[in-house]
């Protein structure tokens, strides 16, 4: 009888041992967060700019430079850039990851890409340098539990270059900002017709985005901080203005009205 019961209390330990293994295999959220990528873009004097990106990835503090690198998304997609300003925004990838320090994003870009300008296709071919993939160094942490949203500001006007040759090349330009410590400038621009170019700059980097057909604009992924936006007519070199001391605070939309110029 004695050895029976202690048959019996040793299965009940082994059954409660492999439900807690059964626990952890079910609830994959232990360790591990979320990252979310959206693509975002600055315009250029074209009527489109489409790239191909085939995978994105992400690479693991403490690793090496070859095993390090994890995938986000491997689904190939086509995106026009130019499609996304003015707080539109394509989703670049979405999944969990272990939880822990990133130090750089890869984009793989794909065949296919392309620019279309006064209604004529040029292909867009990669500069040799990016031939391997895109690499951005931006250090980030990901949490266990939650989700770390990431914009990838794709300044299409930097990007493509014009060579001697008559053809156009790719040597892409990008800005990686955290959502959660960014917000966002939004006003309009009246007439409309101005067709308004409006930026401001970032460090060394300029932001900038063309207004809408209604005249409306937004400028994204914008650290906190104090800016000075410019606004110009594309129409008109004399029509232009300036608006000085806009505090911009992370995850808010700061909205600094309707601006008039004189276009006469």
């Amino acid at each position: 009888m004695r050895v029976l019961l202690i048959s019996i209390s040793i299965l009940g330990l082994l059954l409660m041992a492999a439900c807690d293994r059964s626990d952890v295999a079910t609830n994959p959220s232990e360790g591990e967060g979320e990252i979310r990528m959206h693509l975002i873009d600055a315009p250029m004097n074209a009527e489109e700019v489409v790239i191909v990106v085939s995978r994105v990835e992400v690479h693991m503090a403490g690793s090496s430079e070859t095993s390090g690198w994890v995938v986000v998304n491997n689904q190939p997609a086509t995106y026009d850039l130019l499609k996304l300003r003015n707080g539109a925004s394509a989703i670049l990838g979405s999944t969990r990851l272990q939880a822990g320090r990133y130090t750089q994003i890869r984009l793989i870009l794909g065949a296919g890409s392309y620019i279309k300008v006064n209604g004529l296709v040029f292909n867009l071919g990669v500069a040799s340098g990016f031939e391997t993939g895109v690499k951005l160094v931006h250090t980030f942490k990901i949490k266990a539990g939650e989700v770390y949203e990431l914009y990838l500001d794709f300044d299409a006007g930097r990007s493509v270059r014009l060579t001697g040759a008559g053809q156009y090349r790719l040597m892409p330009v990008i800005r990686a900002q955290s959502a959660v410590i960014s917000g966002s400038i939004a006003g309009s621009v009246q007439p409309a017709n101005a067709n308004a170019y409006i930026w401001t700059v970032v460090g060394s980097d300029t932001v900038s985005t063309w207004a809408a057909v209604d005249g409306s604009f937004k400028l994204m992924a914008l650290p906190e901080g104090t800016y000075t936006v410019h606004i110009a007519s594309t129409t008109n070199a004399n029509a232009t203005a300036t608006v000085s001391n806009i505090v911009v605070t992370r995850q808010q939309v700061t909205n600094i009205g309707t601006i008039t110029l004189n276009t006469q």
